[in-house]
């Protein structure tokens, strides 16, 4: 027996605002987006400075990473491992 296909909805971090988004920038399904989420998210001029008070790359960036990897380790799953992750390389980039 097939297990359900997994979609945007089944990710996690990924809630109704989140889905939205990934609906306006025309990713509608976890498949057709794989390769150019970055691109999307840069002409939409999405950044760092929601209002929300969190990066919204770091959500796109966990769903990237979930739809690549099924079997992504839990704490992977979550924006702020992402954020955290972000802020590193920044703080590494800023001392060199």
């Amino acid at each position: 027996m097939r297990s359900k296909e997994r979609e945007l909805k089944d990710l996690i971090s990924i809630g109704p605002a989140m889905l939205r988004d990934f609906e306006l920038l025309g990713f509608a399904a976890l498949g057709n987006w794989r390769s150019r989420i970055r691109e999307a998210l840069r002409e939409a001029g999405a950044d760092c400075e929601a209002a929300s008070g969190y990066c919204v790359l770091d959500t796109f960036e966990a769903a990237v990473a979930q739809a690549k990897n099924p079997r992504l380790p839990v704490e992977k799953c979550q924006w702020w491992w992402w954020s955290e992750r972000r802020k590193q390389i920044q703080r590494r980039r800023q001392r060199n």
